[in-house]
């Protein structure tokens, strides 16, 4: 740990090298500040990083975060978006995979693949993105999230016109249970190395649970397409 002159708080040793890393004075400030205030909220939590130690890092001014992002609420929900942005970029391949249920598993392995490749975004969308903040609302409803509300109900739309889901069910309903079954998954397994707490799954566990829940909706097992019928 390393304390930091003129701040009553501690900063991960970790994080703190990224202060002299050289990556740091590259690029506009608005982009240097995102790429520290993704480390340093990754390392020590939102609520325990300044607006100081950001622009410290990013080797600018804390003005800046103002002029660009407006505060530490606005510079956390723009990481949300280009995290997002970044993932939906990848749906244009979905539109040749003909089966919506097809469609579906395939959006959702491509999700979890992408928050594989990126620990620091996986672990903000998981610890940070459902937390109520003091301007009331939550930063995980970004533009690129309800991006991908709207893939998932407009895939599950369609399963349930060819017959697949039950029609006694909310098609809303059904998105926010498998959703709120997928953050509760990864957010446990990503917790089993920070405390004692035993979730030793891997991302194929969850692909296959989320096929099986999926399944439970189905209107008739024998209309579901054989690339959604879970093993």
């Amino acid at each position: 740990m390393v304390v930091l002159l003129g701040e009553q708080r501690c900063v991960p040793a970790k994080a703190m090298a990224s202060f002299s890393n050289p990556l740091m004075t590259k690029g506009p400030a608005a982009e240097r500040i995102l790429k520290a205030a993704k480390v340093l909220f990754a390392e020590s939590g939102f609520e325990n990083t300044s607006t100081i130690s950001i622009a410290r890092m990013a080797q600018t001014s804390e003005s800046q975060i103002i002029k660009h992002f407006g505060n530490k609420e606005g510079l956390l929900e723009a990481i949300f978006e280009e995290g997002w942005n970044h993932i939906a970029e990848a749906f244009g391949a979905l539109e040749y995979i003909p089966a919506p249920s097809a469609k579906l598993q395939a959006l959702v392995g491509l999700i979890l693949s992408k928050l594989e490749e990126d620990e620091q975004l996986k672990q903000l969308f998981l610890l940070e993105g459902r937390r109520i903040r003091k301007e009331g609302h939550m930063v995980l409803m970004t533009q690129g999230f309800l991006r991908l509300v709207t893939t998932a109900d407009k895939l599950l739309k369609e399963m349930r016109d060819l017959g697949q889901l039950r029609s006694d069910l909310h098609i809303e309903g059904i998105r926010s249970a498998l959703i709120g079954m997928m953050e509760g998954l990864l957010r446990d397994r990503m917790l089993t190395g920070r405390i004692p707490y035993s979730s030793s799954y891997n991302a194929e566990d969850i692909r296959k649970l989320f096929l099986h829940v999926l399944y439970s909706f189905s209107a008739s097992p024998e209309q579901f397409s054989s690339h959604a019928k879970p093993a």
